[in-house]
């Protein structure tokens, strides 16, 4: 885990002030590697690369990177391969291995197998190699660890935060596409960033830079060719297996390990099942806000823990912690994305890497096995319309009018969103209905000028993904919702978890995004993983004897709730009237100022309206009206502040 960038002349001449820049870029992600940092130029100095060290595996010098190899590769990598060890096995009558560090299995598998060696790598990373002849960059399956790029003047520049790639861009703008994806979902769901210019490696992609030419290409996807010729037992056993072994991978480590304990399933599953392994650190970790019952989760936390064995640490998360670290976890995102759930991850991992340096998490079950309740209302509507028109019992239904009545009690805090849903198009394309679920605009009508965006270009995007028959050949709805959320809201979970973690020199692992984790998972039938409308079904008939009965059985599960009604009404109203109160805020594009302060008070309790209208304003107070700033990085490290390697 470390953090990564670098430069490539595309036309192979010399950059100037190369050493400085990488300087500059190393000097911005300098949180995510607090053990060591390193440059390499090559001659000419046509490529260079950068690093900074969070050391994990091989805690010796011998895995110092950037990494040179006896045939004259360089590497620089961020993440973890947990197959290193049988790779070293399998190359190592051709490869001499000077360290004992996954890092170097990488540049071996390269050796042998080309660009090939990303299917041989298990685990999450983003790397680049120079070969001397081309760049060879990639990213992990499902973006667990980060990459941007963005060409400048003819030269490749590349990181691991997007923070890194300021001080080269030519100006500090915000991308028109981006932004109307964001402020539809709150997060993006194509390779463009929010700041202009810079662009995503998208999970499960891989980059050459060659002869001037840019190049990306997928090298895997999830497809879900279900399996109809087992039962439901045999998955469940087969399942065991395969996330039992996933773990005990992912607590390969040369450091303690701890576990994020959410009072969720998946967290709790992951640490009780990790608590079996030797390995374990037997350490867990819990936000909670004590002064809001209706948002703490403390007594599942502490259930779960007392399951494992585990010796449970817990932060009590109060307005006052939101108001002196929302603009550093804004600034560590680069780019706000997803939910507030970022700003108890925030505090979190900072309990946590007062104890350890890896920690485990449950991030990846929601998007898998339906643990999101918007799957439930979109069943329920299905449910109603086939019961009026008499085919429920005609076709493959995974669920039935009589079968989801038990539990729609989930649903209770979710009549508002029901209210709003059916008011608009009920009974209609599943495709338009869907995006209605997932769209946190609905209330925004006025707050943003909608002219400026071009909202057919974002739902024509949406679709292209929702309705894609290359990964989803069953007619089945769940396997279609859970694909788009998997594809474009788990990526945006994911640059939470990466950069929540790496705030504080972290890392973050999550064994359920092992590619046998999902890959087996796409083969269930969804009428098994989602039997009768219940939420992650298959995961509690699985695990239902590892977990306690009160996670089996609890119905308020609403991911990490962060009391912002009840602060921005009361203990932080001035704090956020001040954020907007600006001169630079009335004169910004797409938002009406005035509007936005006069409907703050008033979204419903889980409405994400205020957070993503008040991330987007931080986020242009950080980097747009701070741009002068960035771009002077670069002439204030001077070549004879960077260290050679």
């Amino acid at each position: 885990m470390c953090g990564i960038a670098g430069a490539v002349s595309l036309d192979r001449s010399p950059i100037i002030g190369l050493r400085s820049i990488l300087g500059a870029m190393n000097r911005l992600i300098s949180h995510r590697g607090p053990d060591g940092q390193g440059i390499w130029l090559s001659e000419g100095d046509a490529c260079g690369l950068a690093h900074r060290r969070l050391a994990i595996i091989d805690l010796s010098s011998s895995g110092h990177q950037p990494m040179v190899a006896p045939n004259g590769s360089v590497m620089t990598f961020n993440g973890e391969i947990y197959n290193y060890v049988e790779l070293m096995g399998q190359l190592s009558d051709r490869w001499n291995f000077r360290s004992k560090s996954d890092s170097e299995t990488i540049l071996a598998a390269y050796d042998r197998w080309g660009t090939d060696c990303l299917d041989h790598l298990r685990g999450m990373f983003s790397f680049a190699i120079w070969d001397g002849d081309r760049l060879f960059a990639a990213r992990d399956r499902f973006g667990i660890k980060p990459f941007y790029y963005a060409i400048v003047d003819g030269v490749f520049y590349f990181a691991s935060e997007i923070k890194a790639l300021l001080p080269i861009l030519p100006e500090i703008a915000t991308d028109p596409d981006a932004l109307g994806e964001y402020i539809t979902f709150q997060y993006t769901i194509g390779d463009k960033s929010l700041f202009k210019h810079v662009h995503v490696l998208l999970p499960g992609h891989a980059i050459v830079v060659e002869k001037g030419e840019v190049r990306v290409r997928r090298y895997w996807d999830v497809h879900y060719n279900i399996d109809f010729d087992h039962t439901p037992r045999w998955f469940e056993t087969r399942m065991k297996e395969i996330l039992q072994e996933s773990i005990s991978v992912h607590l390969r480590s040369d450091v303690p390990v701890g576990a994020y304990v959410s009072g969720g399933i998946d967290s709790s599953l992951i640490a009780i099942l990790a608590a079996r392994e030797e390995a374990s650190g037997n350490i867990g970790f819990h936000g909670k806000f004590t002064e809001f019952p209706g948002y703490d989760e403390s007594s599942y936390a502490e259930a779960a823990s007392k399951q494992a064995g585990l010796e449970l640490h817990q932060i009590d998360i109060t307005a006052t912690d939101f108001r002196d670290s929302i603009e550093k976890v804004i600034y560590h995102l680069d780019q706000p994305v997803a939910g507030p759930g970022s700003f108890p991850q925030y505090m979190v991992s900072k309990l946590a890497a007062e104890h350890v340096k890896v920690v485990l998490g449950g991030q990846g079950g929601d998007e898998i096995f339906g643990g999101y309740a918007r799957y439930l209302i979109a069943y329920f509507e299905q449910a109603i319309s086939s019961a009026i028109d008499g085919t429920h019992r005609n076709g493959n239904f995974v669920v039935t009018p009589e079968s989801i009545i038990p539990h729609l009690t989930v649903l209770q805090e979710y009549k508002p969103l029901i209210r709003q849903l059916f008011s608009k198009g009920l009974f209609g394309p599943l495709d338009e209905r869907y995006f209605r679920l997932v769209d946190r605009s609905t209330d925004m009508e006025n707050e943003v000028d909608w002219a400026m965006i071009d909202r057919k270009a974002v739902f024509a995007r949406f679709q292209s993904i929702f309705n894609s028959e290359r990964n989803v050949r069953k007619e089945a709805l769940f396997d279609s919702m859970t694909h788009f959320d998997f594809k474009c809201l788990l990526p945006a979970l994911l640059q939470v978890e990466d950069r929540m973690s790496m705030a504080h020199g972290l890392e973050s692992r999550v064994p359920l995004l092992d590619h046998s984790v999902v890959e087996f998972a796409a083969t269930i039938p969804a009428d098994i993983k989602f039997k009768g409308g219940q939420m992650k079904h298959f995961i509690k008939s699985t695990f239902g004897a590892d977990l306690p009965q009160e996670l089996m059985h609890r119905r308020d599960k609403m991911g990490f709730p962060v009391p912002l009604k009840e602060w921005f009404s009361g203990e932080l109203h001035d704090f956020t009237m001040d954020v907007f109160n600006t001169q630079k805020n009335r004169s910004r594009p797409y938002f009406n100022t005035d509007v936005i302060l006069g409907n703050f008070d008033k979204a419903e309790r889980f409405s994400r309206k205020t957070w993503g209208l008040l991330s987007l304003e931080l986020w242009h107070q950080i980097f747009h009206d701070r741009a002068a700033e960035y771009k002077r990085m670069v002439d204030e490290t001077p070549p004879q502040m960077v260290a050679a390697q």
